[in-house]
């Protein structure tokens, strides 16, 4: 059977973190601005607010020990202590940071540790990434879960090592930690986004003929027929729970997988606007143009030039 999940997090490849322990004392409040990489917090001792940037204002998260939160996106995000707000974008941040080996000390340098958290991020490497993450959900929160603060650690101290295959394993790693991230969210927070359409039963039918059959003609019709509701309830649904429309989540699937084909180099294009759903080479060059932004040979060329030999 197709796992919508891990075929997504396997074209994403996510790539060696950077990661830091990083110990505070209350009162404490920092923020961070868009980095460009998924970040993640694992909560080691103690409580603390996180903040996340979004289009209609921020979200807002208890984070207690044991807890794990991903931002998969580039989001600026806040986190504080208990006793205050986190800072807003564009507001003054004056709690001291000092680097110390493997992390960082926020708060009173003297006062007594009431956190621990292990923080860090990692790269997708996939040019996908752009396609792939509006996807996921914005943020994941997973309360007191030993098994991803054990693979956090882990993680943190493969990326810290130098040992041989350093880089296979830690791809290796990641990719554990994202799908076992995400799959814990099925009943617990997590933003609109793949993860929460594929823990309704319906829906992750729909998702699975969607990676299992990407040629076939599909339609809302169609795929409401395979979830046994009604075209307008499919609608509705997917689209509360992923986050996007049906019929726009298949054509980023489309477009992604059509993108790994014409990297490969293996296929004619005729092939792939097959493959990937289209009668013809014409109609899948025009859907190609419209979401990647240029024609699908020049996308092969430039993808081959940029290749090394």
């Amino acid at each position: 059977m197709t796992d919508p999940l891990a075929e997504v997090v396997s074209l994403l490849q996510p790539g060696a973190p950077f990661s830091k322990l990083v110990t505070a004392s209350a009162p404490w409040a920092v923020r961070r601005s868009e980095t460009g990489r998924p970040f993640y917090f694992v909560l080691l001792q103690g409580s603390c607010r996180l903040a996340i940037d979004g289009p209609m204002g921020s979200d807002s998260l208890l984070l207690n020990e044991g807890d794990f939160a991903l931002i998969p996106a580039a989001l600026g995000f806040a986190s504080s202590s208990l006793d205050r707000e986190p800072p807003r974008e564009g507001e003054l941040v004056t709690t001291p940071v000092a680097a110390m080996p493997g992390g960082a000390r926020v708060g009173d340098p003297d006062g007594a540790v009431d956190v621990r958290m292990l923080v860090g991020n990692c790269v997708f490497g996939s040019p996908d990434a752009a396609l792939l993450v509006p996807l996921l959900p914005r943020w994941v929160h997973v309360p007191g879960d030993p098994r991803l603060v054990s693979l956090m650690q882990l993680v943190g101290d493969e990326s810290r090592a130098d040992r041989p295959a350093r880089e296979i394993v830690m791809a290796r790693l990641l990719e554990v930690m994202l799908i076992e991230a995400l799959r814990s969210t099925a009943n617990v927070a997590a933003s609109p986004g793949l993860v929460r359409g594929l823990s309704d039963a319906r829906l992750a039918l729909v998702l699975r003929r969607m990676h299992e059959r990407p040629a076939d003609a599909w339609s809302v019709a169609k795929l409401a027929t395979e979830s046994g509701m009604s075209r307008s309830a499919l609608f509705d649904r997917f689209s509360r729970a992923v986050g996007v429309a049906p019929m726009a989540y298949l054509l980023t699937w489309r477009m992604a997988l059509a993108r790994q084909m014409l990297r490969q180099r293996e296929l004619a294009i005729a092939e792939i606007a097959e493959r990937v759903g289209y009668s013809s080479v014409s109609t899948f060059g025009v859907a190609f143009t419209r979401h990647v932004g240029m024609p699908p040979g020049r996308y092969a060329r430039d993808a081959r030039h940029a290749t090394p030999a």
